[in-house]
């Protein structure tokens, strides 16, 4: 009976013994190893610091060399001020921002024409791009036609004065004398200094009858021109035109219609209401942008074509997955960003990005609620990666 006991305690031991072998083989295949992040030759089993750069070695196990995850010490960690957050479901909560300028309108375009025949003597004007006001010279004009009605007028103004209240007809002759003078654009005033001076001239300065921005200037000094002959062309500067570029997924935000927001370079008060009038339907030759128009008043005519200004349209209402726009890292292959999945680990994740403001950027894609996304600092792990492993941390990720 004892030597079968003995027996039986000899057995026990020989199994203990073989199990605790076991345990501390598995336990050593997993003994993590230290190793330098800036000299990844540097490695040993225990802690301590690099020799070359004296940084402290950070652990790697066997089994998490290739998994494409990046750990770092804390002393790193504080270094590179790097700072997580969890993703929740949010508004991109700012409006986009684009880069527009201001325009004439094209409907509100006044053709200045020459009234008579005749010679064009002097222009006030020789530049387009200049603003005008109502009433201001604009061209003087020398011609044998209106000299012959300014000589009509004043015989009519004569009989009217000498036999006018023995017969009513001449006063209607002198109307219609003065009317045409009005219509070949004469101003009233010219007509009283004629009456007053009673003398004809056949150069006549002719004044625009409409304020605005001279577009094109269609005659020279010294050229004869036909009755009806285009001078200027004017822009009104009542109501003025602000256009955009829109990108692509900007285009779906903003349709004809909606109001939108215009801050005009210069002009510190608040953003004024504009209306979208026009979206092209088709990109811009060579580009991938669309143009948006809006019309904006002017009544003061304070702004005027050429000045810059910024186009602010209203953002997306709907709830999604938000991060600030400095945690993606944007390249060819598409965008990602860096989610924390261990203590002081990290590992690129691919995303999709969706609605973007300059603070913020909605996720579609690749990312659930409560993750913890790496928000400050994500372009030091990206730098880090690609110095200890040699790879970009998207390689072989698809998009």
């Amino acid at each position: 009976m004892r030597r079968y006991l003995n027996i039986l305690f000899l057995l026990t031991a020989i199994l203990v013994a073989a199990c605790s072998v076991e345990e501390k083989s598995h336990a050593e295949g997993e003994e993590a190893t230290y190793t330098c992040p800036m000299h990844p030759q540097i490695v040993q089993n225990e802690p301590g610091t690099c020799p070359i750069c004296f940084m402290d070695l950070v652990p790697v196990t066997q089994s998490g060399k290739e998994n494409g995850e990046l750990m770092l010490s804390e002393s790193q960690i504080a270094l590179g001020n790097i700072k997580t957050k969890r993703v929740k479901l949010g508004s991109v909560g700012s409006n986009s921002i684009l880069t527009g300028k201001l325009v004439l309108d094209e409907t509100q375009t006044d053709v200045i024409s020459s009234r008579a025949s005749g010679r064009i003597e002097k222009l006030y004007l020789k530049e387009s791009g200049q603003t005008i006001k109502k009433g201001q010279p604009l061209y003087e004009l020398y011609s044998e036609e209106l000299l012959t009605l300014q000589r009509e007028y004043l015989l009519a103004l004569a009989q009217n004065r000498e036999l006018g209240k023995e017969n009513p007809r001449f006063a209607s002759f002198l109307e219609a004398a003065k009317k045409k003078l009005i219509l070949y654009g004469l101003t009233e005033g010219q007509i009283r200094n004629l009456a007053r001076t009673g003398q004809v001239s056949p150069r006549i300065t002719f004044v625009a009858p409409a304020g605005g921005v001279v577009t094109e200037v269609a005659a020279a000094e010294g050229q004869y021109v036909a009755e009806g002959g285009v001078l200027y062309r004017l822009g009104k500067l009542g109501k003025i035109w602000v256009e955009a570029e829109l990108y692509p997924q900007e285009v779906a935000n903003v349709k004809e219609g909606d109001e939108i927001k215009v801050s005009v370079e210069g002009f510190g008060q608040e953003p004024v209401a504009a209306k979208v009038t026009f979206i092209s339907p088709e990109f811009r030759a060579g580009s991938q942008v669309a143009i948006l128009r809006a019309e904006l008043p002017n009544p003061n005519d304070q702004y005027l074509p050429g000045m810059q200004a910024n186009v602010i349209l209203p953002s997306d209402t709907g709830s999604s997955l938000t991060l600030p726009t400095d945690a993606v890292i944007r390249d060819e292959k598409g965008a990602h960003v860096w989610v924390q999945s261990g203590k002081d680990t990290f590992k690129a994740r691919m995303v999709t990005l969706g609605e973007e403001s300059a603070d913020n950027v909605a996720i579609l894609s690749g990312l659930k609620e409560n993750d913890k996304v790496v928000v400050s600092g994500a372009y030091l792990l990206y730098s880090e990666f690609v110095l200890k492993k040699g790879a970009d941390p998207m390689a072989g990720h698809q998009h």
